[in-house]
């Protein structure tokens, strides 16, 4: 099965934010992990569902339901 690759515009809209927050959450290395596909800053950024899924795993907070 092949892995998913969620664009920057994909997980904004998921998430509800803007890609605008999701660039300041990389350069502050505070959102879900990332790989850049290039050199520079018009380099193409890619986030794993994997990662994505683990990021919001570890933020979730309250007793289970």
């Amino acid at each position: 099965m092949a892995e998913v690759k969620l664009t920057p515009r994909q997980l904004a809209d998921e998430l509800d934010v803007s890609l605008q927050t999701l660039a300041n959450w990389r350069w502050s290395g505070v959102g879900p992990r990332y790989t850049k596909l290039g050199d520079g800053r018009s380099a193409r950024v890619r986030y794993r569902r994997a990662d994505v899924d683990a990021w919001l795993k570890a933020r979730e907070s309250g007793a289970a339901a």
